[in-house]
């Protein structure tokens, strides 16, 4: 793989936990405005559960994404050295 495709997908590894992070904050006061409409509990858990479920999504796919291309960078490094 090429060296350069590499390192954006560093970098697209990094802001995907970024966003997962940014989200992570996020949601307390997305929250607030869902609740302000007349529902009920189950369905606010369930939303709690989908928010959440994507923030795990993001932070853990751009952890895989940074880690598989280190190797495959750390790899090529050795074999050209």
């Amino acid at each position: 793989m090429d060296k350069n495709k590499i390192h954006y997908q560093l970098v697209w590894g990094a802001m995907l936990v970024l966003m997962g992070i940014a989200f992570f904050f996020q949601i307390p006061q997305a929250m607030h405005r869902v609740k302000s409409i007349e529902s009920s509990s189950m369905e606010i858990g369930f939303i709690y559960f989908c928010l959440y479920l994507i923030d795990l999504g993001l932070i853990v796919g751009g952890v895989k994404k940074i880690y598989a291309n280190y190797k495959k960078l750390k790899r090529q490094d050795t074999n050209h050295a």
